[in-house]
């Protein structure tokens, strides 16, 4: 319990909410939100999530990207493809989906937006497909200290100022790829390093 606390530093608000404030200073400077030179076919304002090393690109104009850690699905639980982002919460309400219930049946049927215990954080971005829910959404978490690792259950989780971030600048209909092995594709522009800290 005591260094699950340590990932966390005082506290910020946030539409109305008081949330724990990652604590970055124990946060390897790699899974911290900075600009990087970045080399794809895709177009600009699309997010694209390597799965392998735990990294989500915002993709920008001049070969370059917002790049985030994430922490990513288990074993069992991971995914690729492509969706969109048809659907975004401030402090969204959690229900467990029904297959998540069964392996955890202590789970509530739905935790309240802006719960401590909500599991989603300050932003969900849900992912559609052809209009239908995947199930999977881009989102904050209660555990700062699984970004970098395989450790939900196939969503995307980030930073909760991460989150907030992300939410600010994909519109509806943004495009998301899931690849499992793209970050060979990008180096770290120091020059250009932007260093991840609380995000009104």
């Amino acid at each position: 319990m005591a260094a699950a606390s340590s990932y966390f530093s005082g506290t910020a608000v946030d539409n109305g909410v008081t949330f724990r404030s990652t604590n970055f200073a124990k946060i390897d400077k790699k899974w911290r939100r900075q600009v990087v030179r970045y080399f794809s076919s895709e177009p600009i304002g699309t997010v694209v999530v390597d799965t392998r090393h735990h990294f989500l690109y915002l993709i920008m104009e001049n070969k370059t990207a917002i790049r985030y850690g994430v922490g990513v699905g288990r074993e069992g639980f991971k995914w690729y493809g492509r969706a969109t982002i048809d659907r975004k919460s401030h402090w969204p309400r959690w229900t467990p989906p029904p297959e998540m219930r069964e392996r955890h049946p202590e789970l509530p049927e739905s935790v309240e937006g802006g719960s401590p215990k909500n599991p989603l954080g300050p932003r969900a971005m849900y992912l559609l497909r052809d209009g239908v829910d995947t199930g999977y959404r881009l989102h904050g978490t209660l555990e700062p200290g699984s970004i970098g690792k395989d450790a939900s259950s196939g969503c995307i989780r980030m930073f909760n100022e991460d989150a907030i971030d992300l939410y600010q600048r994909c519109p509806i209909g943004t495009a998301v790829q899931v690849l499992p092995h793209i970050a060979d594709q990008a180096e770290s522009a120091a020059a250009q390093v932007s260093q991840a800290g609380p995000v009104e």
